[in-house]
């Protein structure tokens, strides 16, 4: 996982990549997610560390970054740029990829709002990967998913993000080529 806050909300023993990890003891196929989640960080961040975080027995990258792009209004090119080359660089290495599509609000203009909704899939589409379409799905906005800030996921909404990203991972993780590692 390389990921922002999300990926260590409500903090870095419960959050969720454990909840993940729940379904994959479970599903009893012996993979271990590894959470490289920094608070604050963008796809520059995760760029710049990915050498140094994504361990070279890496098979399946889940990438959660961009939402602090979004808030920090980041072009929606570099954005794009740092992604793809984010990317890249996970295939090279034969790693699967899955993107965690993001939103950001209105308050950044409707254009800029627009363009970035249009980001996560254009991406997935351009390197043939699966995406979850919006990590935050019913838990943004929502009191009852989220701490105090109104932000970052509480227990109930981090059990409700793994929820959403199951479906994509799973099937990553049950796939032959990625099973016979």
């Amino acid at each position: 996982m390389l990921g922002d806050s999300l990926a260590v909300s409500p903090s870095r023993s419960d959050n969720f990549t454990r909840e993940l990890q729940k379904r994959l003891d479970t599903a009893g196929r012996g993979w271990v997610i590894t959470n490289a989640g920094v608070s604050g960080d963008t796809t520059s961040g995760g760029l710049a560390r990915f050498d140094r975080d994504v361990p070279a027995d890496t098979r399946i990258l889940i990438l959660e970054l961009g939402a602090n792009d979004g808030l920090r209004r980041i072009e929606i090119p570099r954005i794009e740029q740092n992604l793809s080359a984010l990317i890249e660089r996970a295939q090279a290495r034969e790693i699967r990829v899955l993107l965690c599509g993001m939103e950001t609000p209105p308050s950044q203009g409707w254009t800029y709002t627009l363009d970035f909704h249009r980001l996560f899939p254009r991406v997935a589409d351009r390197y043939a990967i699966p995406m979850v379409p919006f990590l935050l799905a019913g838990v943004a906005l929502d009191p009852e998913m989220n701490g105090e800030d109104g932000f970052h996921p509480n227990s109930a909404g981090a059990r409700r993000i793994a929820e959403t990203v199951w479906p994509y991972l799973e099937p990553l993780v049950l796939a032959p080529s990625a099973a016979s590692r």
